[in-house]
Order: C-alpha cells, then structure tokens, then sequence
C-alpha cells in the first residue's frame, strides 16, 4: 500500500546499542563494573526520544501522538506500559495518546506503520521510538523470554536456544537443498561485523573488523557450536546469531503540512512511499510441512510495499534487512526479490551486497554487528536508511547518496512482517 497522505521523516537517533564487546557496556569484567550500571530501558527509551525530537527540530509540545516498539519489557526489564514511560521523558510530551506495539522483532516495525496510520488520520508530528533492554539476565533465561515470539508450547522443547535452532533449522534445509557451503553463508557474518566497525553506534564497533571469513564459517573456541539438539547443531555457530543489545531508536515522522510549517524542504528530508504488513498463523511454523526455504510472510509484505511504491526490486540503492541470524539474511534476500530462490548466499559471496556494491545491504552492521535490541530493530532500519540517503552515515555512506530503499523487518520464524520502500524526494 501507499500511505494516504505523503508521509516523512525529518529525524531521529540512535542510543549507543550496549552488549557484549561494547567498551561502555558494564559487566563483571569492566573496570567500572560495581561503581555504575547500565543504562535501564527508561533511560535508553527517554535518550532517543529526545534525541530524535532535538535532531528533528520539534519541540516536545508539538507531537500529537507517540509509538513505542517493544516485545517483552515486562520480562526483561519487569516494565510494560510503556507509552506511559514515554509520556514522562518530558513535560512537553505528557497528557497526550501513545501505545505500545508488539509483534516480536517487528514490533518496532509496527510502530513505524502506526506513525503511517497516524498520519493518515490527520495527525500532523509523530514521534516513534523502539527500545529493549535485554542483559538483565543470562542467556538461557533470556532465550526462554525470546521463545514466546514462537508457537511456545510446542516449539519451546526443541532446544533451550530456541530461536537459533529454528534457524539452524532452515540453515540446514537450505544447504543441503541448494547444497551451499557455510563459506558462502558465513559472508554475511563478515560484512556485518565489518560494517559494524565503521559504525560509532554498533556494539561491535571496537571489534568488528578482526572477523575473518575463516574464523566465521568454522566451529572453533572463539566460534563454538552451542545447540543441545543434534539434528541442527552443526548448523549454526554463535557468529551465526544476531547480538543480546540494549538500545533505543527513534524518530519524528510528519505530513507535508507539517513539513511546511516548519520551514523543511522535502529534500531535507525521506518519504516513506511504500508499505505492506503481513501475518501468519504462529502455530504453521511447528507443523511438519512448513516450508523452511522461503519467507513467505516476508515475501507478501516486501509485493505490497512494491506495488505502494510502484517500485521494483532493481531500483533499489540500500537495503536494510532482518539479519537475526545469518540464514535469514540470505533468506531475505530472495524474499525481496534480489535473488532466485537458492541464489542469495551466493549473491552475498559475491561481495554485491557490501558498501560500494551494486545492492549494499545492512551498512551499519545489521543485527549481526549492529546489534539487536528486539523491539528498536525496524526503527532502527526506517533511521538507518533516512541516514543513508541523506549523506548522514559517516565512515559506512553509501556514495553516491542513495535516493531509494527498502527495509524488512521480521518477527519470529517470519509469523509477521514489516516492509517499506522508502524515497528521497
């Protein structure tokens, strides 16, 4: 579809995306550790939202409405209502309509379309955020709050990761369907965390660019295998899987009338032109016959967002997609369009899809390198791609500054999809 009213987006911010191997990140082994603590979700939420509306040039008292993407909050950081959090990082922003949006690792997709909708209905400034802060626990509990984004009761046995092995799942479908060697598949481990190191807010920025296509396609000390399920486990390696992140993302987003009052050219700015949403049913994934070698829900999202757009893949100059796992970047790739079925890790190999290739995708590292705070992630893509094509992305600019792009956000084994075509006026 087609947004109903033009819609932009005139500004936004990251917060640094905290985790494992992040200098700032706090932990038993850092200098610091007992004398200060990570930022809590509060903090990440009220940092970008300020952020985003002091980059924007809005004032708080301006917005009509606010979105906060987030999936599990209440487990993580024992927070929900979270559009009430957003109301209090200013004085400007209380007594006014925000709400939370959910939808697993979409769901700051979601928000991002319900920013859309908001406009459609005549608001005229939207304010969007995301945030998760997800190291408050260890990993198996943590896997276990993840786990409820799948058809839990019947999936949850299948490994105490169980979102790495649904994947390590369709890894192995993939490979020994097209037979594709993880040499080809692990080239997306390396541009990420490659990407990751040009980016000041990823949390590997600080060592992102020792890994080595060697080190990422190889079970190893530094690269161990980690699944207790033996059917899948040779199939996925800890590089493999997007990264446990703290963070926020936000943005302003706002209708052409807005755009007028407030002095702004169009050109200053990026026009979201193109949308589609899809769902399917949670419990298809843990049928016998669900079709592990396409994302189809991906898929039907990414032909509406085309036909809204009236735009086709071959146009598209940066792309952002839904690494969580290194499969499912090569899946996305077919999903939208740039590669045959059974051709997308190879299309990756190539080396098109780095900075300076003819389809550069996941410039500031991905889910992979980047980081993956769950609910931030498909805001995160809207500000990602608005900074590339505004000539805003530092040491990973796509250049010549890209004027169309794609995004794709996924939550669970693709049960909901979040796509936008978007375009610099």
């Amino acid at each position: 579809m087609r947004p109903s009213r033009p819609v932009y987006i005139i500004g936004g911010t990251h917060t640094p995306y905290l985790g494992k191997y992040h200098p700032d990140f706090i932990w038993k082994g850092h200098p610091e550790f007992s004398k200060r603590k990570n930022p809590t979700l509060e903090e990440h939420l009220r940092r970008a939202a300020l952020g985003a509306l002091a980059d924007a040039g809005v004032s708080p008292e301006r917005i009509e409405r606010g979105f906060v993407g987030n999936f599990a909050g209440e487990c993580f950081g024992k927070q929900a209502h979270l559009g009430a959090v957003l109301a209090g990082a200013h004085p400007g922003l209380r007594q006014k309509p925000y709400l939370r949006t959910e939808g697993a690792c979409a769901s700051g997709g979601l928000a991002v379309t319900a920013g859309l909708d908001a406009i459609g209905a005549g608001s005229e400034l939207v304010l969007v955020t995301g945030v998760e802060v997800q190291n408050t626990c260890d990993a198996r509990e943590g896997a276990d709050y993840l786990a409820r984004a799948a058809a839990y009761s019947r999936q949850r046995p299948i490994d105490p990761f169980t979102f790495p092995c649904l994947f390590a799942r369709r890894a192995r479908a993939y490979r020994e369907t097209y037979r594709v060697g993880p040499e080809e598949i692990a080239a997306a481990v390396v541009k990420a965390h490659h990407n990751a190191a040009k980016n000041p807010h990823a949390q590997l920025h600080a060592v992102g660019a020792s890994m080595t296509l060697d080190r990422a396609s190889r079970p190893s000390e530094k690269n161990p295998l980690f699944l207790e399920n033996l059917e899948y486990r040779d199939f996925l390696t800890v590089a493999d899987c997007s990264l446990v992140t703290d963070g926020a993302s936000a943005l302003v987003l706002c209708s052409e009338r807005a755009l007028r009052e407030l002095g702004r050219k169009p050109e200053e700015t990026v026009e979201i032109i193109g949308v589609g949403v899809a769902a399917d049913a949670l419990e298809a994934s843990a049928e016998p016959n669900f079709d592990l070698l396409h994302l189809s829900t991906t898929q039907a999202a990414a032909a509406r967002a085309y036909q809204g757009a009236r735009a086709r893949p071959e146009e598209m100059q940066v792309v952002e997609v839904h690494d969580c796992f290194s499969i499912a970047e090569v899946l996305m790739m077919e999903a939208l369009g740039f590669a045959a079925p059974g051709e997308g890790a190879r299309l990756i190999a190539s080396g098109a899809t780095r900075i300076g290739g003819p389809i550069p995708v996941n410039t500031g590292g991905g889910l992979m390198g980047f980081g993956h705070p769950v609910g931030a992630t498909g805001v995160k893509h809207a500000l990602e791609i608005y900074r590339q094509m505004l000539g805003r992305a530092g040491d990973y600019q796509v250049r010549p500054a890209p004027r169309l792009g794609i995004s794709a956000n996924m939550g669970g084994d693709d049960r909901t999809a979040v796509v936008m075509v978007y375009r610099r006026p």
